[in-house]
């Protein structure tokens, strides 16, 4: 953890969502969106960086009315401000069937994203008739995991994160929150150290380290919190409007 200045000017704040800005019920807390839209009154972007597809993370942005734009599946997509897409990432279908292969081998719990819908179970037979943005395996035994992992990472076309400690997420190589949200910075004319990211994953560690304030959720994995700059309080705790707070709007 590195020791940043407390007068960096935050014109940009990027929120993961589960284990970040929701808590334990899935919900936005008031607290939560109370710092939220302080901050968009002070002028400051505030830009969901999730892993979700956009169908599950829709609603909750205009629930804050959001007037920014929207990072998806890792980056694989990004939104602009009227809800247009503007950029679209997908992995090869030969990887997909690869990974596809690897998880009835090891019998892991997986899902998909494609452009269309987030797959779960009667994976398609027809693999090259989607267009997959992201794939990931969720199993309780970490000796498979490590396994999948070795495999996974001796395949130089994919990007391998995760967003809880039992699971794997996968994208195209070079895909990532940070570089999604550095092409939002570009088209809004902000430099990526003016941007605050919060996140507790390891697929949050590209867009914390990259930040001018790279912030960690309380219940966030190690390696996440020895990545950021600051420590927040737990998604219970309202963690993300208490590093709000400080960072933003300067309230302790």
């Amino acid at each position: 953890m590195d020791q940043v200045g407390e007068d960096k000017n935050i014109r940009l704040i990027a929120l993961d969502m589960d284990g970040t800005l929701l808590n334990e019920k899935q919900e936005i807390s008031q607290e939560n969106i109370k710092a939220i839209t302080e901050a968009q009154e002070k002028g400051v972007h505030v830009v969901l960086s999730t892993g979700r597809a956009l169908a599950s993370c829709r609603e909750l942005s205009k629930s804050l009315n959001l007037s920014s734009y929207l990072v998806t599946v890792n980056g694989s997509e990004v939104y602009d401000e009227k809800g247009r897409l503007i950029q679209r990432n997908r992995i090869d279908n030969e990887h997909i069937r690869m990974m596809h292969e690897l998880s009835k081998k090891y019998k892991t719990r997986i899902w998909a994203v494609t452009t269309e819908k987030v797959w779960y179970e009667g994976f398609p037979e027809d693999i090259e008739a989607h267009e997959w943005l992201k794939f990931g395996f969720d199993t309780e035994d970490d000796e498979t995991r490590n396994i999948i992992l070795d495999t996974l990472k001796k395949t130089e076309a994919l990007e391998v994160s995760n967003s809880s400690p039992t699971n794997i997420e996968v994208n195209a190589l070079g895909i990532n929150k940070a570089k999604a949200l550095k092409h939002v910075c570009e088209r809004l004319g902000i430099q990526i150290k003016e941007m605050m990211a919060v996140g507790d994953s390891l697929n949050d560690i590209a867009m914390i380290t990259e930040a001018g304030v790279g912030v960690a959720m309380g219940n966030a994995q190690d390696a996440v919190k020895e990545a950021a700059d600051w420590v927040t309080g737990t998604n219970t705790e309202h963690g993300v409007a208490q590093a709000i707070r400080h960072w933003v709007l300067k309230k302790g």
